[in-house]
């Protein structure tokens, strides 16, 4: 059954529009394999001289860690284009690749500043459609405010809350909300 686009088990793809998407799912992926910590942290790579004094037991973890990194990699590879591929190919290290990757996809500080205001201009002037149900709403502000977070834009909760208090007044759809509040709310 597919799920998202993406068969359970197949390494989602990145395209040139969906970066922050496929980030999100290939940290899960790799978190699952065991293989995030790897790609986020790295490891150290010791020199010829100074792996030839390491015990048995470090050479053990040593050998574990390249095998993570390794795999890691691979799954990397396997996430992008032939285009993106080359982008990487030459990285020695999954860090390595996923670092590439950020900074070739999220693209130069400008034009991420341009996306974020024009999703803050888009946030200020959501509403809610006369005919649009409260949840169809909530789905929007959540879709739009998940962006404005991949862009690094914190959104508060108490202006979360205004957008979505007058939408939620004397709708229909106000048991749904209200429902939805409490399951959220800490008790």
């Amino acid at each position: 059954m597919e799920t998202g686009g993406v068969m359970p088990g197949q390494v989602p793809k990145l395209t040139k529009t969906n970066y922050g998407n496929w980030s999100i799912q290939m940290k899960v992926l790799l978190a699952s394999k065991e293989l995030w910590e790897v790609v986020e942290d790295g490891y150290e790579e010791p020199d010829a001289e100074a792996e030839a004094t390491l015990t048995n037991a470090q050479r053990t973890t040593l050998r574990e860690a390249r095998k993570k990194d390794k795999k890691a990699l691979f799954t990397l590879y396997q996430g992008v284009d032939e285009a993106t591929f080359e982008k990487i190919s030459e990285a020695v290290s999954s860090k390595e690749a996923w670092e590439v990757l950020q900074r070739s996809m999220q693209g130069v500080d400008k034009a991420k500043k341009v996306k974020l205001q024009s999703l803050q201009g888009e946030y200020e002037m959501l509403r809610m459609q006369a005919t649009e149900k409260v949840r169809d709403f909530v789905t929007r502000l959540r879709t739009l405010t998940n962006e404005m977070k991949r862009n690094e834009e914190a959104i508060d909760d108490v202006s979360l809350m205004e957008k979505l208090r007058g939408p939620c007044q004397g709708s229909s759809d106000m048991w749904w909300w209200q429902s939805r509040s409490r399951r959220t709310s800490p008790r």
